[in-house]
């Protein structure tokens, strides 16, 4: 069988029996035979990838960049200038194998992204995104179009029409999911600029899909008729009607066939596998690539259960294994020594800059029409001009069709690296959002006004942590006079696999289907929460979401927090319960965002260790029945556990006990030397602080007691008790009828009341008393709230004398009514609704 491979017009002599080697041996050299070879090369690809990946992350540059630089060393460009390399590891009679399986992957991918798109986000994007998209796409297409004329040679096959074509949307497409990563990689995900962006881009993207159909069919017409191309045109939109009106009704049949919540069976399954070769394999007959009908045959999926079944069932294999591949050969088919002429270099740059250039002076026009700032308008540009796998297609159809020869394929091969690697680092630098730094004052419960809207951020990992919150957010006795209003913010990693339309979902609609697990996740979460707004009164909610890495979560969390003004953040704690009782880590990063968002917080934070809140007894839709309980030892933190549990008390169906630690008259040994002096120097500052200290706690004790004196639902007992195990034992000696501990962090306090229990404890993060109620051993099976308050602005406040800041700790709820009248109320702040 003979094989004319096109890069150098030799002809290769491929033996079909070479498949599978008999073993080394038998004297046979693996590397002759074509299975081992490919393994090898497979090998090779994902481990230079892979590498890749790891080195450019600090450098936040998306992984397409990785995949095609892999196998631009792998190929002539560094590594295959040596034959030795090339004429073993990559020998010209592998190429179909590896090009055949590189293309496969390329077919399930495209499946999968026409599976997650959602073409109704499209329809809802809007005059301004669309408009933004056509300008950024028709500069880039006209400076293409010049270049043609540069670029194209007389002795060539290709029509200048057909040239101007592919140079054209090689220049002007936006990668979709590309742009997304970069855009959660900058946090600009929740940002006006980033939804533009994002709108864009699935517009953008849309646009090339149908001008790559184009070019292809007035490619592959090599005679110069136009009726060839007609055909091929029309078939095409045959396809993609017979798509529509018989494959989809087909695949909804499917769908309702199957009983909601059971797994489609293996033979619906591999229907649309299947299916997605067959559409492949008709597009490719009519005279378009294969992998416009794989991906027309995924927009026709139905989203919901059937699409989140096929993308958790193909995506690690196709993204992790196959796709490298595709983009490997595009690099091993890039030899950048084909650039020769230092001129041919000159045009390398100045296409480069020019159609940068275009997209963001197109972009800029129409920004400035729409009243955008200039900076804005050239970040918008900069986002546009990310390339990934749309434009690889396009090169790749390019060169095998011979419209490109080997010098334009390296050429615009190395503008898509270089175009989409500076977008990062440049928008980094130039485009800093104007973190709007309006100094708020009620950052802690203690510091709010009580006839003020408390505002909370709720953090949620998962559906689980949902009952809990809930219920904690109904027993904080929202009033007409004291609404709550809250932020719900679903946390979701942002991995390899985090696909674009997840991370552009805020855009969605609720109530249509799901377009993968955790959107559905989401789903029910937002559900839960909206309908627990119907029902409470004076609550609102705000779902939202947050996509990023889990070891930068914390800053969207505090940034959401700043920019909505929250007085208090609640996130889960990172263990949750077991069946038999005891406390298993669900997973171990969620213990470090929490820990980033301790330490970084702009406002008090709560970490809720959920041990079943939800099981206490309902009374009525809007009434709950607990027993809450305050262990108070002093300091800020304490403190504002009790504003938050006093809060709580007002609550017809709360019952609170607050339980205050004393220190006996032995208690100040653990801390005393036998000749009375401080056994820790550095304990001297402490000591000083601790005066100013228990003057506020005395303080907001008495203020607490004589407010609540008739309350009969509230009580008040001390404890004194001489050192840590003391402690303990008061602890667990309580009688079991509480639903939910509230206890104060305790950071940067030194009491001979927790002396000790640091020294063997799981989660320093909880302070002393918040681990030993959570660890397993504990015999109670309550909820604890572990509060750690806002420091910050309490110490600032003294100075600037606000009002509501620790300078009044007394009054933790009355109605201040002095210099603040003027200071806008939170209530007027617009909110954002995705």
């Amino acid at each position: 069988m003979l094989l004319a491979n096109k890069t150098d017009d030799s002809i290769v002599c491929y033996a079909p029996t070479m498949i599978t080697t008999n073993g080394v041996w038998q004297g046979d050299n693996p590397l002759d035979y074509s299975l081992p070879l490919f393994i090898l090369q497979l090998t090779l690809i994902v481990v230079a990838t892979r590498v890749l990946v790891f080195l450019l992350k600090p450098f936040r540059q998306p992984r397409v960049i990785s995949e095609i630089l892999g196998g631009v060393i792998l190929g002539p460009s560094v590594l295959g200038r040596s034959s030795a390399f090339a004429n073993t590891v990559f020998p010209l009679r592998s190429v179909m194998v590896l090009e055949t399986m590189a293309n496969v992957g390329l077919l399930y991918f495209l499946f999968l992204v026409g599976v997650e798109m959602d073409i109704s986000v499209i329809r809802r994007t809007g005059k301004k995104a669309l408009v933004i998209a056509v300008s950024g796409m028709v500069l880039p297409f006209l400076i293409g179009a010049a270049f043609s004329f540069v670029l194209h040679r007389k002795d060539q096959t290709m029509t200048q029409g057909t040239f101007i074509l592919f140079l054209g949307v090689a220049l002007s497409v936006t990668a979709f999911p590309v742009l997304a990563r970069i855009l959660a990689e900058l946090k600009l995900i929740n940002a006006e600029l980033g939804r533009i962006a994002m709108s864009s881009a699935l517009v953008n993207d849309m646009c090339a899909w149908v001008l790559l159909a184009l070019a292809i069919a007035l490619s592959e017409n090599k005679s110069n008729s136009s009726l060839a191309s007609l055909w091929v045109i029309l078939s095409s939109v045959a396809f993609v009607v017979c798509c529509i009106f018989v494959v989809r009704p087909s695949i909804s049949w499917m769908v309702r066939r199957t009983p909601e919540g059971e797994n489609f069976s293996e033979f619906c399954i591999c229907l649309i596998l299947t299916g997605v070769m067959i559409s492949g394999f008709i597009t490719d007959a009519i005279g378009t690539h294969s992998v416009f009908g794989a991906f027309i045959f995924g927009l026709v999926v139905p989203n919901g259960p059937l699409g989140i079944t096929l993308i958790e069932k193909l995506e690690d294999f196709v993204s992790g294994l196959l796709l490298p591949l595709f983009f490997a050969i595009s690099g091993l088919k890039t030899n950048i020594s084909a650039i020769k002429d230092s001129s041919t270099w000159g045009i390398l740059m100045i296409v480069i800059v020019l159609a940068c250039a275009g997209k963001i002076a197109g972009t800029v026009v129409v920004s400035i029409f729409y009243d955008m700032s200039l900076r804005e308008g050239i970040t918008l540009g900069l986002l546009m001009n990310t390339k990934g796998l749309v434009e690889m297609i396009v090169l790749n159809v390019g060169k095998d069709q011979e419209v490109l020869d080997d010098e334009a394929f390296a050429i615009m091969v190395v503008v898509a690296v270089v175009m989409t690697g500076i977008i990062t680092p440049i928008v980094t630098s130039i485009y800093k959002p104007a973190r709007k730094f309006v100094p708020y004052k009620r950052r802690t419960i203690q510091g709010s006004k009580s006839d003020s809207e408390l505002r909370v951020l709720v953090c949620i990992h998962t559906p689980r942590n949902v009952p809990t919150i809930i219920n904690l957010l109904e027993a904080s006795y929202p009033t007409k006079k004291s609404p709550i209003c809250v932020y719900v913010l679903h946390l979701v990693e942002l991995t390899g696999r985090a696909s674009a339309m997840l991370i552009v979902h805020n855009t969605r609609k609720s109530g249509r289907p799901a377009l993968n697990r955790t959107q559905a996740q989401s789903d029910h979460i937002i559900n839960a929460f909206e309908n627990y707004e119907q029902h409470a009164g004076c609550v609102s909610v705000q779902p939202l979401t947050a996509v990023s890495p889990y070891s930068t979560m914390h800053e969207d969390i505090c940034n959401l927090a700043e920019d909505k003004r929250v007085a208090f953040i609640i996130i889960p704690f990172h263990k949750q319960q077991t069946v038999d009782g005891g406390m298993e880590a669900t997973n171990p990063a969620f213990r470090m965002v929490n820990q980033n968002v301790l330490a970084n917080s702009p406002c008090s934070v709560g970490v809720l260790v959920d041990r079943g809140l939800n099981v206490s007894t309902r009374l009525a839709a809007n009434q709950v029945s607990h027993n809450v309980v305050v262990l108070f030892f002093g300091g800020p933190d304490d403190r504002e556990a009790l504003s938050y549990a006093w809060r709580m008390s007002e609550h017809p169906g709360i019952s609170l006990t607050v339980m205050r630690f004393v220190p006996g008259e032995d208690a100040n040994e653990h801390v005393l030397q036998p000749n009375g002096d401080l056994k820790d120097p550095g304990m001297l500052a402490v000591e000083t602080e601790n005066g100013r200290d228990k003057q506020l706690d005395e303080e907001i004790i008495n203020n607490f007691r004589i407010k609540n004196d008739n309350d009969e639902s509230v009580f008040y007992t001390e404890k004194v008790v001489n050192n840590g195990e003391e402690t303990v034992e008061v602890i667990r000696s309580m009688d079991n009828v509480h639903d939910l501990f509230i206890v104060g962090r305790g950071q940067g306090m030194i009491s001979p009341l927790t002396a000790g229990l640091t020294d063997w404890s799981e989660c320093p993060e909880l302070g002393a008393i918040g681990d030993l109620l959570a660890s397993s051993d504990f015999a109670a099976t309550v909820s604890v709230l572990v509060v750690q308050q806002y420091a910050g602005m309490g110490q600032q406040g003294e100075a600037l004398g606000t009002p509501d800041s620790m300078e009044m700790p007394s009054q933790p709820f009355s109605n201040i009514q002095h210099i603040n009248r003027r200071s806008p109320s939170p209530r007027g702040q617009n909110v954002f609704s995705p």
